[in-house]
């Protein structure tokens, strides 16, 4: 299955908001975008609407992963410009939602592409990440080599829907919202820094920082063996966080809470 083309829009300082056309090959360049695209966090209107003129593109949809400014502050703007529907969670109060979503909901959207609901409650408590086969839309649940802050849920609560999401298929590309890689991964090295796969990645993502690059998509296979959130249950995560913690850790769960308040402070 070829899958859809996707382009990243810079904002903020280190956010990226996703363009998503129902392409039947992958393409170099915006120039052979399908006409029809979905908007993914949109946190800021102007560089969408930017990219969407100087490409003479059609948005179709838009959707939102939960409620913090940089993914949704732009969607008053951008529904001022075009008649879009706006999926986001049931359970929330974000301005602009007109498609109110719940965990487990299929959505069909006008380019064809039908994307699966997966609530992940964790980093807030509305959270949704959107998964269209071989990709998945993660917001700030699941990042490159990290997963996002507890800001609203629990660590048991993040825990569950890191395992919800490490249950998709190895080739799973991960589009987070952020461009946290080499931090993520500098502590990724920290707790496991006998991990050549962590070692390896480190060095391709310093390169490429280095040239301003964006380092995303992950894959899912790449984030079972770089991402020490996902690797709550091996013996060198759980001696890490046994070490850090001071005392021997229970099990995965109790891991991954050492480990989220470890990078907190770290």
């Amino acid at each position: 299955m070829k899958l859809p083309h996707v382009i990243a829009i810079p904002a903020f300082s280190d956010n990226y908001i996703w363009l998503v056309a129902a392409s039947r090959e992958n393409h170099p360049d915006t120039s052979a975008l399908d006409k029809a695209v979905i908007i993914v966090d949109p946190g800021i209107a102007e560089p969408v609407l930017k990219t969407l003129k100087q490409n003479s593109l059609q948005p179709c949809a838009i959707l939102i992963t939960h409620h913090h400014y940089d993914h949704i502050d732009g969607i008053k703007a951008l529904c001022q410009h075009y008649p879009l529907p706006v999926y986001g969670p049931a359970n929330s109060t974000i301005p602009g939602i007109n498609h109110p979503v719940h965990d487990n909901d299929q959505i069909t959207l006008k380019n064809g592409m039908q994307f699966d609901v997966l609530a992940t409650p964790g980093h807030t408590l509305d959270h949704l990440c959107y998964y269209y086969p071989g990709m998945l839309f993660s917001g700030d649940t699941l990042f490159a080599a990290g997963c996002g802050r507890l800001l609203e849920g629990t660590s048991g609560q993040m825990f569950q829907s890191l395992k919800r999401l490490a249950s998709l298929p190895d080739d799973t590309r991960i589009f987070c919202t952020h461009e946290y890689t080499l931090t993520n991964l500098e502590f990724a090295h920290h707790v496991e820094p006998e991990n050549n796969a962590i070692t390896e990645r480190l060095q391709q993502v310093r390169q490429l920082r280095a040239s301003k690059q964006i380092t995303l998509p992950s894959t899912l296979a790449i984030e079972r063996s770089c991402n020490p959130f996902l690797r709550c249950s091996e013996s060198t995560v759980m001696a890490a966080a046994s070490k850090f913690a001071r005392r021997e850790v229970s099990d995965a769960a109790d891991t991954f809470k050492i480990i989220r308040f470890w990078k907190d402070s770290w």
